[in-house]
């Protein structure tokens, strides 16, 4: 364990008369990958719109390098690459400008924006409108844009959804390389055999409240092939 990249104290959010996600904590250490895991409605986004600064926590506070999310909004920002769950890009521009598009945004240069569409696999397709785009080809795109800073952490919202098993394991792949960089990985998926695969720690999500928070590691030992999938299993049956 290192220092913490991430951290999350007594969060929680309610919109509407309706409790979103109850009271959580947990951080995450420089070099390593988290996995929020659960189905729909389980609170995965909504957490990670709140880690980004999209969304403002009705209770708590986040820190990641140390920094508030809304009192030191701009240094904030900059420490966070962020892929959400879908997003319609204008569909008149190829790849290329897309990304030198996002590029400039985020003060990073032609270089690093070829590097990026080179890492996911995208260099071919430079020249390709984004509305001819497969949804895994939007997909890998998205997480070229959240790459391009280098960030200090990067936050992930159902990254594998769209992607072929190629490209699945090519993520894999790429999350242990930023690992053993020091970059810190968050990310949502309702696919836990992904979350086993690649995420040093996980919690389990239902209905908005953490059911499970453990290692990857421990979940395996307990349950054996199993793995994540029968731990899931027994924490929503421990809450019935």
């Amino acid at each position: 364990m290192g220092n913490a990249c991430l951290e999350v104290n007594h969060v929680s959010k309610k919109a509407g008369g309706k409790t979103l996600v109850e009271p959580l904590s947990f951080t995450l250490d420089t070099g390593r990958v988290l996995a929020l895991c659960g189905g729909n409605g389980a609170g995965k986004s909504t957490i990670l719109k709140m880690v980004v600064g999209i969304s403002r926590p009705t209770t708590g506070t986040i820190l990641v390098q140390g920094l508030d999310a809304h009192s030191q909004r701009a240094a904030y920002a900059k420490q966070i690459g962020y892929m959400p769950d879908d997003f319609q890009f204008s569909g008149g521009l190829n790849a290329w400008d897309t990304i030198r598009f996002y590029a400039g945004l985020r003060g990073v240069g032609e270089q690093r924006a070829a590097d990026v569409l080179e890492l996911v696999g995208l260099t071919e397709a430079k020249g390709k409108t984004v509305f001819r785009f497969s949804k895994g080809m939007r997909q890998r795109l998205l997480l070229a844009q959240a790459l391009l800073a280098q960030p200090a952490l990067l936050v992930l919202d159902e990254p594998t959804n769209g992607l072929d098993p190629y490209w699945m394991e090519s993520l894999s792949d790429l999350l242990t390389r930023l690992k053993a960089a020091g970059h810190s990985v968050l990310f949502s998926t309702h696919q836990l055999d992904v979350a086993e695969a690649v995420a040093d720690e996980a919690i389990f999500l239902n209905q908005g409240r953490v059911i499970q928070h453990g290692s990857v590691e421990s979940f395996k030992q307990q349950y054996g092939a199993a793995g994540l999938n029968a731990a899931f299993r027994a924490s929503l049956k421990r809450t019935e």
